[in-house]
């Protein structure tokens, strides 16, 4: 994979954050095994003393909040907590769905292995889901989590039977063109490829207060994936 120019990936910055659209395939932070390429390492080439202030999924593509400095880490890490930072996503998810607002209510737990699942003992997780559009055989889905459990949006989106394309830890199936298109034709000998090779998840955008109280939201581009995946729905639909 070749690596992005930090900078190239600036939607907004001041003195004290900068937010970027994260590509997938990136993680935030160091894994647990290190070494690999990260955001975060990413950001320390041009900044020194730049912290993540949230993270997001490997996979998952879109707006990213990077304080840089301590008072900023601080100032933006109790919005986080004291959940003011309003985040909305958009996902394209498999069947067709008409949600208008609809609050999904249901507890979270992590398990071994960087995997979570829904349980009755878990901890609250909120996420609000509306429909944006619908085509054939998926839906576009704006996702607005609440809370801020790990893979919150791709467990609720599973529990309410929409799971997320190319989600296949949490039930969404991988899509391929052919079940779309009827005269789908491969080079001999070649297989077919998923459409997407991630689950379709992207951080669309991001409202938090600034050091000054000002609230600034900043709204995240579809990376060429997501944008070709709903682009090639709408052609179908």
């Amino acid at each position: 994979m070749k690596l992005p120019n930090f900078k190239d990936l600036i939607l907004f910055e001041d003195e004290d954050f900068v937010v970027i659209n994260k590509p997938p395939f990136l993680a935030t932070l160091d894994e647990r095994f290190g070494g690999a390429p990260n955001i975060l390492r990413l950001a320390r080439e041009v900044y020194d003393d730049v912290q993540a202030c949230h993270r997001l999924d490997k996979e998952t593509s879109g707006a990213l909040a990077l304080a840089k400095n301590p008072e900023a880490y601080r100032h933006l890490a109790m919005q986080f907590e004291n959940r003011e930072v309003k985040k909305v996503y958009h996902a394209v998810a498999w069947g067709v769905h008409q949600y208008d607002g609809l609050r999904v209510d249901r507890s979270i737990e992590t398990t071994t292995k960087g995997k979570a699942r829904l349980a009755f003992k878990g901890k609250p997780a909120v996420t609000l889901v509306r429909t944006l559009e619908t085509f054939a055989r998926h839906t576009l889905l704006e996702c607005q989590p609440i809370t801020g459990r790990m893979h919150q949006i791709r467990l609720h989106l599973m529990y309410l039977q929409a799971p997320i394309v190319g989600d296949t830890m949490y039930g969404g199936d991988d899509f391929y063109l052919s079940s779309l298109k009827k005269k789908f034709n491969m080079k001999e000998g070649e297989e077919e490829q998923p459409f997407i090779k991630r689950f379709a998840l992207h951080a669309a955008n991001l409202t938090f207060a600034r050091l000054n109280g000002e609230s600034i939201t900043v709204e995240a581009p579809y990376p060429k994936d997501f944008r070709v995946l709903v682009d090639t729905m709408r052609q179908y639909a």
